[in-house]
């Protein structure tokens, strides 16, 4: 009798042990966070030796193009449909005239080195092509397309003018080591924009080729290739700088991977309906490679001041750097507004030659983090539009210090009018950050943005005041429309 008490006990213990278990066990899978982003970060595909394919003795491009078609038929014509190759954007109608034109690298002006079409011999090194010199290169010629560029996996691939392999390049090497684009293929293009390295961005320069945990947490820490977010199909790769994106484009999120409330805290998910991702995790731009923020090209040409890169350069004029900054923050919807060439301008005030729309009442809206970088660039007095000087080459600034046989010439490269008088006008341009992203640890705090000396300008952003505080009042820290 009493062995069975026993027995039953020993037995009613065991269920019971099994069935707190079950709930631990359940408890642990309910409180499992919901954001797993590894769920979405296929594997990199399979590396493929390709020396048993590539013969000896390739001397040019278009000879090594050849041969990857024998065993990628599709892949030119592929490339052939993408803005790395076309350089022409995205269809946007002109509102000055109604007609549907492309916005992209070929055709606008920035306020870094102007425009690529009158210099086009130099801007093309970074084109994924061969022999782009002038108006008549063939974009219908596969053989011009340069499948090395990016995937080059000797780090000794090299292009020069007009898109050219440097005459020193092994192209048989290069090519017998093809693999998946690494860091290196993608940042000898993206991380020198504008001229040179860390110029043209805030978030992308020389660093990020090995970078340290605490300059990118996804190439540092994780380990992460471009193209493990940049995930392209039939080249195709998402993502678009607003320099040139007017409309949304295929992008690159961070919810691709992410929760859309990825912290578990009820406080601060419910930030994420107005505040980007990146703006609490890139709480400084340029970390370590300081970023240009000012060009001031009518200073350039002057013989009497010393030069230096970060300074003055008597070819392109003064500058202003910084390092390790807070950006600036302004509503992003994802779409832009963007100077289009030969629109007038009001040299009274600034041009904005992108800005980025959205505000408070916007629901696709959120406050995100840009580099703003400001400048002072040549426009005609008598036509009111910014010009297209030719600085490279034959004639160009760099050449003849002259303003006026540049603008002469940059009108003849691109068919814009120029009247013979011209003038220096302030401009901006817009960049929002994606890069250098922070852990949890080093991300914003509460503090960084709310009361006293919060890097936020809550009235610039439509807001009466910190939208934490109403008068003496304090709330709870959600961030409100």
């Amino acid at each position: 009798m009493r062995g069975g008490v026993f027995v039953g006990v020993c037995i009613a213990v065991f269920v019971s042990g099994l069935a707190i278990a079950a709930w631990q066990f359940a408890r642990q899978e309910k409180r499992e966070p919901p954001d797993n982003p590894w769920r979405h970060v296929p594997p990199p595909p399979r590396h493929v030796d390709h020396t048993p394919f590539i013969p000896a003795g390739l001397k040019t491009g278009p000879e090594v193009t050849k041969v990857c078609l024998s065993c990628h038929p599709n892949a030119a014509k592929e490339v052939m449909a993408t803005d790395h190759w076309t350089w022409a954007g995205q269809k946007v109608k002109d509102p000055a005239t109604g007609k549907t034109i492309y916005v992209g690298k070929l055709n606008l002006i920035n306020n870094f080195c102007i425009a690529a079409l009158p210099n086009i011999q130099a801007c093309s090194a970074c084109h994924a092509g061969y022999g782009w010199k002038d108006p008549h290169f063939d974009f219908s010629r596969k053989e011009n397309v340069d499948c090395l560029v990016c995937h080059d996996q000797t780090n000794t691939y090299q292009k020069g003018l007009a898109g050219l392999p440097k005459p020193d390049v092994d192209l048989t090497a290069v090519a017998r080591s093809v693999g998946r684009p690494t860091r290196l293929n993608c940042g000898q293009c993206h991380f020198k924009g504008g001229g040179a390295d860390a110029v043209k961005h805030g978030d992308l320069d020389g660093t990020m080729y090995f970078p340290p945990e605490r300059i990118d947490v996804h190439m540092g820490r994780l380990k992460f290739q471009c193209v493990d977010c940049h995930r392209t199909q039939k080249h195709q790769i998402p993502g678009c700088a607003m320099s040139v994106c007017i409309e949304k484009p295929a992008r690159v999120f961070c919810t691709d991977c992410h929760s859309e409330k990825p912290h578990g805290n009820e406080r601060l998910d419910f930030h994420t309906a107005t505040v980007a991702c990146q703006t609490c995790h890139i709480p400084k731009m340029a970390i370590d490679a300081p970023t240009k923020m000012y060009w001031d090209w009518s200073a350039a040409g002057r013989d009497d001041i010393p030069e230096d890169p970060h300074v003055y350069l008597k070819q392109k004029g003064r500058f202003v750097y910084a390092q390790n900054i807070n950006p600036e923050y302004y509503w992003y919807n994802g779409r832009g507004e963007r100077y289009l060439t030969g629109q007038k301008i009001d040299p009274t005030h600034v041009v904005q030659i992108n800005r980025p729309l959205g505000g408070p009442g916007d629901p696709e809206a959120k406050i995100w983090p840009f580099k703003v970088h400001r400048g002072r660039q040549i426009y005609d007095k008598q036509y009111l539009y910014l010009l297209t000087p030719r600085t490279w080459g034959p004639g160009g600034y760099w050449t003849e210090f002259n303003w006026d046989l540049a603008c002469r010439l940059g009108s003849q490269d691109t068919g814009l009018p120029y009247s013979g008088q011209y003038g220096f006008v302030d401009t901006e341009m817009y960049w929002p950050l994606s890069h250098m992203v922070q852990p949890k640890e080093r991300a914003l705090q509460c503090a960084d943005c709310h009361g006293p000396g919060g890097r936020l300008d809550w009235k610039a952003l439509g807001y009466d005041g910190d939208p934490m505080f109403r008068g003496d009042r304090h709330m709870t820290g959600l961030v409100e429309r």
